[in-house]
């Protein structure tokens, strides 16, 4: 039956650990290389963003996630009322904003 089966011999101690070293290797690398092209930066975008959200203020004239150009004229907790057009107002969350942009903005538009 030797001849279906191959027969198994043990390593030694020593080869087997340089061995487990070697093969977890590229996986710590793959590791590295996400977390400095994917990870950290994705973590820096959102603390800029937490920032960005946080420093609102009435008057800001401001983007959101869905398009909307509006000023703010209200700020609660967790929302922002946007005119949108005279007598237009619109309630949006606070996080959906996406970018301040320069004062003025609104009367260059069409």
């Amino acid at each position: 039956m030797d001849f279906l089966i191959q027969n198994v011999w043990a390593q030694d101690a020593a080869a087997s650990v340089g061995g487990n070293f070697a093969s977890l290797l590229p996986l710590i690398i793959l590791f590295v290389v996400f977390y400095f092209l994917l990870i950290r930066p994705q973590t820096k975008r959102a603390k800029e963003h937490q920032k960005m959200v946080e420093s609102l203020a009435k008057g800001d004239e401001v983007v959101t996630s869905g398009g909307l150009l509006g000023k703010i004229t209200q700020i609660g907790d967790n929302f922002v009322v946007l005119e949108l057009a005279e007598h237009l107002e619109v309630k949006v969350q606070r996080y959906q904003i996406t970018a301040v942009m320069p004062k003025g903005t609104l009367k260059n538009t069409l």
